[in-house]
């Protein structure tokens, strides 16, 4: 039997995304549609979602979704991309908004989406095999399908999945609005209920009949408080549901042999390209164009958790001793913001802080890089050290999360052969992060071992392809 996915997110990408998570919903459908899978996406229709899409889309369906006391139009659309149907839930009142998240009515915007996912099918006549729902947002998707319309012979087929790519944004509100809101009722309380407030989340995870998360290294680390944000307990509770699935990134898109934006293409065997690259964004950005200087460079959310204080710690050393000229982008918490606004004006000759998230900019950031820079506190997978290694960037990490599952520490065995893919460290800690970024750049100055070990990184395989084969085991196990 050919299995049909229904996945459920808040973002994808080409169409609306903030981060990873629309990475990968992005991704992981045409990975899957690929292998012979039914795979459809539904993610709401915001604002955002640019009229080159919305002219490729058709209608198929209109009708009111209830809400607690609520009576709300719903539309869908939908059109189809790399043999993947993706549909919008369209409602301007909840969705025609300048930003995606952040908004004060999150939680009955995204209650609202849930309902209309489930209330959906009947309308366009499809009710898949396996409901995969991501993140907290979609949650209440696994929770509705089992507390509410499991009495339904058409829904009650339907298995549940839910992946959770950041553990740390759970969907907390206060029980006030259990029924007013999220049209819950008494009965379904200790669904949602944890630790004193309803917790869409934790909901989920019981609810469902797979529980993911983004790497292996990951699905352990959540395991304990250090990692879990308080939900360690109900993890361990179903931690015979609980596994880690590793990201990849998508190959077309990522690709410096092919990507428009670079100035010049280039490969793991043909990498003069990505010394053009180098000097263009030199050029652009009034930097010396030295061949025997490398590019370190930070492509990141500017927050605790991605190890920025432990940059702000090392980081005059690291650029003292190697001499290396650093490139920020990012955005983020403000002190961090004014930190590398300041190291720039500190030291003009050598520092660049461009305070914006750009997606072009960064893939022509990521062609100029020589060493690229995660010292995550917590990561639960990281996409950019995979993309950092495709456009022949050598990755310094931190141990933790998929960036362990993903770079292998660089080491010289007796016969001279290169192993590993990165730099690694496992402490929390300014000095491991200085000591890996500058044996990094020691490696980089070595023209003949950057050659070899540039191409042995760029021909790591971070596709999708072994990952889409373990969801379909982990679908075929359920069904």
């Amino acid at each position: 039997m050919k299995k049909s996915i229904l996945f459920v997110g808040a973002e994808v990408m080409p169409f609306a995304a903030t981060g990873g998570l629309g990475d990968v919903l992005g991704s992981l459908p045409t990975a899957l549609a690929a292998k012979g899978v039914d795979v459809r996406v539904v993610m709401p229709l915001y604002s955002a979602v640019g009229a080159k899409y919305r002219a490729e889309m058709k209608k198929e369906a209109e009708f009111d979704v209830y809400l607690a006391w609520r009576r709300q139009y719903c539309g869908v659309y939908s059109l189809v991309k790399d043999k993947v149907t993706y549909y919008f839930i369209d409602n301007e009142y909840y969705f025609a908004r300048e930003a995606l998240y952040g908004q004060y009515d999150d939680g009955e915007r995204y209650a609202y989406f849930c309902s209309a996912v489930l209330e959906m099918l009947p309308q366009i006549g499809f009710f898949p095999d396996i409901l995969h729902a991501h993140d907290w947002q979609a949650a209440l998707s696994v929770i509705y399908l089992r507390q509410k319309y499991s009495y339904d012979a058409r829904y009650a087929a339907i298995r549940r999945v839910f992946t959770i790519h950041n553990i740390e944004y759970q969907g907390k509100y206060d029980f006030f609005i259990l029924g007013d809101v999220f049209a819950l009722s008494e009965a379904d309380r200790a669904v949602v209920e944890y630790d004193g407030c309803i917790n869409l989340m934790k909901g989920a995870i019981e609810c469902a009949e797979a529980v993911t998360t983004v790497s292996p290294r990951y699905a352990d680390e959540i395991m304990s408080p250090e990692y879990s944000h308080g939900l360690c307990h109900i993890l361990r509770r179903y931690a015979d549901k609980v596994s880690g699935i590793l990201n990849g990134i998508d190959y077309a898109y990522y690709n410096p042999w092919t990507d428009p934006v670079l100035v010049k293409h280039y490969s793991p065997k043909r990498r003069g390209g990505k010394d053009a690259c180098r000097s263009a964004l030199r050029a652009d950005l009034s930097l010396e164009d030295d061949k025997n200087t490398p590019i370190i460079s930070l492509i990141t959310r500017l927050a605790s958790h991605k190890g920025l204080d432990i940059v702000a710690e090392a980081i005059r050393g690291i650029l003292d001793e190697t001499g290396a000229q650093l490139v920020v982008l990012g955005k983020g918490e403000a002190k961090y913001e004014e930190f590398f606004k300041n190291l720039e004006a500190e030291r003009p000759d050598k520092v660049r802080a461009l305070i914006t998230y750009d997606r072009d900019l960064s893939r022509r950031i990521y062609a100029a890089t020589d060493i690229f820079m995660m010292p995550s506190k917590s990561e639960p997978c990281g996409l950019s050290q995979m993309i950092a290694s495709r456009y022949g960037a050598i990755p310094v990490v931190r141990e933790t999360g998929g960036l362990a599952d993903s770079i292998l520490p660089y080491w010289v065995d007796e016969e001279g052969e290169i192993h590993g893919n990165g730099f690694t460290f496992a402490g929390y800690t300014a000095g491991e992060l200085y000591e890996r970024t500058v044996a990094a750049a020691a490696l980089w100055k070595d023209t003949e071992k950057r050659k070899t070990f540039v191409e042995k990184i760029m021909t790591v395989d971070f596709s999708w392809a072994a990952s889409a084969d373990k969801y379909i085991e982990l679908y075929a196990n359920l069904l």
